[in-house]
This record gives C-alpha cells, sequence and structure tokens, in this order.
C-alpha cells in the first residue's frame, strides 16, 4: 500500500515520511519532521520540525506533536492529547531556545486527552490514561491516572493490566492473560521473562 495523502493535507517540500502512511484531512507536516513506515495521522493533526516518529505509530484527530518530541516505534497518541515543550511559557517572552525534550518510547500509549509536560520520558509500554498529567518521567510499562498522574499499576505489551503491586520488596511474577508473557516485577522495575 502507498502513503496516502489527503488533498487537504500539507506535506511541507523536505519533510521525511515512510512508506504506507496515511496522512488524512487538514493534517500539517513541518518540513524537517522525520517519519518512519506505516504511520497514520487523523484530521486536524500538526507535526513540527524538530520532531522524530518511528514506525507504525497513531496520532488521532486534534493532536500537535510540537518541536522537540520523539516518539519511538509503535507509541499511540489518543484524540486531542497534548504535548508541550516550554515548561514556563509566556506571550511576551521567547523561550525558544529553552525547548525540553520529550521522548516517548516503544509501544507506549498516550490516552485521550493527557497532557506531557515537557522534558519527561515514557517509558517503553507504559499507558497514560485519558486526562491524565505527567510531569515526570514515567517506567516502562506503568499505569499512570490521575492529576498529576501517579502510577498505580502495570500493563504488558499486549496492553493488558498485570495483577501486580506498584512496588515488591521481593520478585514478584504475573502473566499477560491475553498472550501468556511471564513479567517480574523487583522492585519497582518491570521487566518480561
Amino acid at each position: 500500500m502507498a502513503t496516502t495523502i489527503h488533498p487537504s493535507a500539507i506535506v511541507d517540500e523536505g519533510a521525511q515520511l515512510g512508506a504506507d502512511c496515511r496522512v488524512w484531512h487538514f493534517v500539517h507536516i513541518s518540513a524537517g519532521a522525520r517519519i518512519g513506515a506505516k504511520c497514520s495521522f487523523g484530521q486536524n493533526v500538526y507535526v513540527g520540525n524538530d520532531v522524530s516518529i518511528g514506525n507504525n505509530v497513531k496520532i488521532q484527530n486534534n493532536v500537535s506533536v510540537y518541536d522537540a518530541v520523539t516518539l519511538e516505534d509503535d507509541v499511540f497518541c489518543g484524540p486531542s492529547m497534548v504535548f508541550t515543550n516550554v515548561y514556563n511559557p509566556r506571550s511576551a517572552v521567547t523561550r525558544k531556545d529553552e525547548y525540553r525534550r520529550t521522548l516517548v518510547k516503544q509501544g507506549a500509549t498516550l490516552g485521550a486527552n493527557s497532557t506531557i509536560v515537557c522534558g519527561t520520558t515514557i517509558g517503553r509500554f507504559a499507558f497514560i490514561g485519558a486526562g491524565a498529567v505527567i510531569n515526570r518521567d514515567v517506567p516502562d510499562f506503568a499505569l499512570m491516572v490521575g492529576v498529576p498522574a501517579k502510577q498505580i499499576g502495570w500493563m504488558s505489551r499486549f496492553g493488558e493490566r498485570l495483577e501486580l503491586p506498584v512496588a515488591s520488596e521481593q520478585a514478584v511474577d504475573a502473566t499477560c492473560p491475553h498472550t501468556g508473557d511471564r513479567y517480574r516485577l523487583s522492585g519497582h522495575r518491570l521487566e518480561i521473562i
């Protein structure tokens, strides 16, 4: 399947767009954007110049991916979720030289209407609940909810909640109910075994 770009979308000259992408209504992809293959950009998405997007990333309607944001492979950005790139913005103060980089690692899900405050790293396969506000780094596989967000559990790579405490002094194992993949929690770190 070839890349599809809706006639109402604007892909600036110089933007790098991988194979088999879908660019829907009223999307704007800036000239410096670097985008992998098999990505989907919903209606009204904006992608800035200093943005790197991996393969198989899905960005739902009304999301702006501003400069200084990196999305690794298989990231899901829910409808109307928000990225920032300046920590303390003021209209009358120019702070383009103070952008804080945001990294969303492989397989993470950012729920609808969630906000990712700049300068944070979202771990691999983390799951950010709808409406959550992330203002600090998130561990791999963590399930985060609330304002400000707090960790309430762990998620498998498949997106199933694992029956584990948030932390454990002794190693505790769990199995994804869908795939059978096994996970081990040691302290406050979850790994696939």
